[in-house]
């Protein structure tokens, strides 16, 4: 039994986001807001892609390749990603009556896999190859050129992550970290992560150039490609994320604890015998619970309180999109 969409008696507002978990505040506030995001994202790491590929062909560097590959797996992820926010906003309809929310997360999942397969397997094996066939390094000037732009633009595109993600991050009143750790909107999430461990790349890249530009060994370049593999283990981060949320994942306790307080604020609920709630998207919350009405009340009055306590719920958490009371009466000897 659920809310009808009537008037109903006045709901006592509820008490905000700041429960300890992050659901965006409305329809179209995650998935509008990331789209730009991730295009940042996209357009700056297929540039750098093709100009380390380039020097990397040139200059024999294990370490570019790598880095070559790690940005082609990151445009790749972001393309992932917009087909993932675009799949995600379908409305519900009559085959689908929850809607697509979690159709974001299957492709924010294959994202994660194309990142680590695509970017960490070859980063591994071309550093093991580099390390059992020395081959003398050859100039990097145009390598350090190129690292110095991708570093500069992938920095822009990260700046642009962290911008949207502190903003949300204030609005809930909680650390940009613990945004990050528990946002459902996994766009946000993998650009900030996976420009993050770009910037570390580079960084490891450069030093590996310069180690072998110094000792004429090629081993230096070889090393740096294999940590590189290993920084990819973020795309298990991501995957892992990508998974509990397609598992199903439940509001936090003091989230649902708000939740069920609201419900037993209604006038005509007695007790809440069971609390389910489910996010299946950066706005989308589904709410069911059994309650216990009082035994005195009417039908009409039963309906009603349906009413007010979606109201209420709606209220304390605007991303709440589907709310089902199931009566349930009190059990014998309970």
């Amino acid at each position: 039994m659920g809310g009808r969409g009537g008037p109903g008696p006045e709901p006592r507002r509820g008490t905000g986001t700041g429960f300890g978990s992050v659901v965006e505040a409305g329809p179209g506030s995650a998935a509008g807001g990331s789209v730009p995001t991730v295009v940042v994202a996209a357009a700056a790491n297929l540039g750098v892609a093709l100009a380390k590929a380039v020097v990397g062909v040139i200059g024999g560097s294990s370490a570019m390749l790598a880095e070559a590959v790690h940005s082609a797996a990151d445009t790749v992820t972001e393309l992932m990603l917009l087909t993932a926010l675009k799949r995600g906003a379908k409305p519900a309809d009559e085959d689908h009556p929850l809607g697509y929310g979690p159709a974001r997360y299957i492709w924010a999942l294959l994202a994660s896999v194309a990142t680590f397969v695509g970017g960490g397997v070859f980063a591994l094996y071309d550093g093991v190859h580099a390390l059992t066939h020395e081959r003398s390094p050859g100039d990097p000037l145009y390598s350090y050129i190129v690292l110095a732009i991708a570093f500069v633009l992938e920095g822009l595109s990260l700046r642009t992550g962290l911008k949207q993600a502190t903003g949300r991050a204030r609005r809930f009143r909680m650390p940009v970290l613990h945004y990050l750790r528990r946002t459902p909107d996994t766009a946000v999430k993998a650009v900030v992560l996976e420009d993050s461990a770009a910037l570390v790349g580079l960084v490891l890249a450069g030093l590996g150039l310069l180690g072998s530009q110094l000792t004429g060994s090629g081993t230096w370049d070889g090393a740096a490609s294999i940590l590189i593999g290993v920084l990819l283990v973020v795309a298990w981060v991501l995957g892992r994320s990508n998974a509990e949320l397609l598992i199903g994942r439940a509001l936090p306790r003091p989230m649902r604890d708000a939740v069920r307080g609201e419900l037993m604020a209604v006038q005509h609920i007695d007790e809440v015998w069971e609390l389910i709630t489910l996010v299946q998207g950066p706005e989308e919350i589904l709410i069911a619970a059994k309650v216990d009405f009082r035994n005195i009340s009417t039908s009409d009055q039963i309906e009603w309180a349906c009413e007010d306590a979606e109201a209420r719920l709606r209220a304390l958490l605007p991303a709440i999109r589907r709310v089902y009371l199931d009566p349930t009466p009190r059990r014998r000897g309970g």
